[in-house]
């Protein structure tokens, strides 16, 4: 299950981080099952499972703390024998996996309240936080308009227009990345979720940036939303992932090379708000 799960993280097949940090989580439920014959040896196996899950995306900062923590509550529990390492895997676990959903649920409930009747929004990637978001403004009445983006090569956006498309109370538009300035300024509001946010720099799905310098030049506010475990102060070091050629272009290049990053950078300073579980903050 491990390595399936590294395969799968590697790959992108799950695009929300939380979704993936989750996953990484429970994949090391998979070690209480083997055989091992001391503390010592379980505890090693432990440790370079998890950094395996950690470099499948080492962009994914919910990943990084998902994995040390686990690592961290094993460890903390000075576990006389292995049955009892095992027993601290399952709770450390369980503790992570909790964390990290209620700290999701309880950042879209905040930009669900924050979300105004009448708003048109506009979107890129797909953010299983804005989505619930969304969805909960929509169940407590409120009626929305938005935008998505197709974020290309990949159209993670298409994902985000479905799964709209199925809420009531929401007109969903599915535009391409080229055309969100041309809808911006249809917009009361820019909601993206976020990959992290390190110092002064938003980290997310290529095409943020541009649409976050466009949202500031229109006057669009840009919010952010995700659980405050996503901002990160020190002990984490961003790495984008530049993905395959083959995503933008089946066919051979010619002459030329095809540069396909999987993320950019956004100077917080034209971010308006940031949305966690902890409330709102507005920069």
């Amino acid at each position: 299950m491990i390595d399936e799960t590294v395969e799968e993280i590697a790959e992108m097949q799950t695009h929300s981080s939380s979704v993936v940090a989750v996953k990484a989580a429970r994949a090391l439920a998979d070690l209480t099952g083997r055989e091992f014959a001391t503390v010592e040896e379980y505890e090693r196996s432990l440790q370079r499972n998890a950094q395996a899950l950690r470099r499948a995306n080492p962009s994914h900062a919910s990943l990084h703390n998902a994995m040390a923590d686990v690592v961290a509550g094993v460890e903390d529990a000075e576990p006389g024998d292995v049955a009892a390492a095992k027993a601290a895997t399952a709770d450390a676990i369980d503790r992570v996996v909790d964390t990290i959903e209620a700290g999701k649920h309880a950042a879209a409930e905040n930009a669900a309240a924050y979300l105004e009747d009448g708003q048109t929004i506009l979107t890129h990637d797909y953010s299983s936080t804005v989505l619930e978001a969304v969805e909960s403004a929509t169940r407590d009445g409120k009626y929305l308009e938005a935008y998505v983006t197709e974020a290309r090569p990949r159209y993670l956006g298409r994902k985000s227009a479905r799964q709209l498309a199925a809420y009531d109370r929401i007109d969903t538009h599915l535009v391409t990345d080229a055309a969100a300035g041309y809808y911006l300024e249809e917009c009361d509001l820019v909601v993206v979720g976020m990959d992290c946010i390190v110092g002064d720099t938003l980290y997310n799905r290529v095409g943020t940036f541009p649409i976050a310098a466009t949202a500031a030049r229109l006057d669009v506010p840009v919010v952010v939303v995700g659980s405050d475990a996503k901002i990160i102060e020190d002990g984490f070091v961003f790495e984008n992932e530049f993905r395959s050629p083959s995503e933008v272009m089946r066919e051979p290049a010619e002459g030329f090379s095809v540069e396909n990053p999987a993320y950019d950078a956004t100077p917080v300073d034209l971010v308006d708000a940031v949305v966690t579980d902890e409330g709102v903050e507005s920069l």
